[in-house]
């Protein structure tokens, strides 16, 4: 395998992406692709010196999340170049050309569906946030991800959500604190778990999951910075909004729906957390649609057994 090429190592941190670990991603997904072997069918199939030029073109409208990523599999898989067309973050109707890849065309087949799975993921989960991010427009609530994430993809998955509009909550456990049910539990109040954390990493955010409207009170007046209104009724959302009075910022979590959305946002809260935007999202089908440009003999295809070939 190549190496990243300056352009998509740049591409990739103006993303807010770490490029180092992008590559060590799309290795570990081309290796899974390849199992130790080569890619077969292309092998046979596919002359050593043909060169072929395609698009990455949109099978359904969506907003489009993850070119840099995609860049990345084909740099690493043998060098072949792509050209995003649009950027992410765009909105594209269905049949729309979002890149371009050219290069050999035994890269390009091989690359193929390590890039379509991740772009048509990203590009599927900046689409869902762009629809919740509409069904809330003009209440001044924003939509936010959560943690319920698919493991090893948290910072694509993250970056797609902000394609799409939305905002990102914590990236980890140790950005920022967030004290839940089974924490209030242990630690014996919904106070007494916040000031542990307080008093235990006194410079970190600290969020404070409430179920009811004087729970919130409490740990607001305790000093926590964000509450975590869990499965609320509009009614009662509204309660803790004045309660609050914007002592804290105020996150809505648990059983929202697009349905409800615009409602619930409408009661004054900050925030929506919504971990169907990454648990939930349904693929952005896209597809490579190639041309060959130029070949010798298919009957000269060497059949070579070192995956770095291919």
């Amino acid at each position: 395998m190549t190496d990243l090429s300056p352009q998509t190592r740049l591409a990739l941190l103006e993303a807010g992406l770490d490029p180092a670990a992008v590559a060590d991603l799309v290795r570990r997904a081309l290796e899974e692709d390849l199992a130790g072997g080569v890619d077969a069918t292309t092998v046979a199939t596919v002359p050593e010196s043909a060169l072929s030029s395609g698009d990455l073109v949109t099978r359904a409208e969506g907003v489009v999340a993850g070119l840099p990523v995609a860049a990345a599999v084909f740099d690493l898989a043998g060098g072949a170049v792509l050209t995003p067309v649009v950027a992410d973050g765009a909105v594209v109707a269905a049949g729309t050309p979002v890149a371009s890849v050219a290069g050999r065309t035994r890269v390009l087949l091989t690359a193929e569906r390590t890039a379509l799975n991740l772009l048509g993921r990203l590009s599927g989960i900046a689409t869902l946030t762009a629809v919740w991010v509409s069904a809330v427009h003009g209440t001044g609530a924003s939509v936010r991800d959560t943690r319920k994430t698919t493991p090893g993809l948290r910072a694509l998955e993250k970056y797609a959500v902000r394609c799409g509009g939305g905002v990102n909550h914590r990236m980890s456990l140790s950005d920022a604190a967030m004290v839940k049910d089974n924490h209030v539990v242990a630690a014996g109040g919904v106070v007494e778990a916040f000031e542990a954390v307080r008093s235990a990493f006194p410079g970190l955010p600290v969020e404070v999951e409430a179920d009811t409207v004087e729970d919130a009170v409490r740990a607001v007046e305790a000093g926590a910075d964000l509450v975590l209104l869990d499965n609320m009724s509009a009614a009662e959302l509204r309660r803790a909004v004045a309660a609050v009075a914007g002592r804290a910022r105020l996150e809505a979590s648990g059983g929202l729906t697009l349905d409800t959305a615009y409602e619930v946002a409408a009661t004054g809260v900050d925030y929506l957390a919504v971990g169907a935007l990454t648990h939930s999202a349904q693929v952005l089908d896209i597809g490579l649609d190639l041309a060959v440009l130029a070949a010798s003999s298919v009957t000269d295809a060497p059949v070579d057994a070192d995956p770095s070939a291919v």
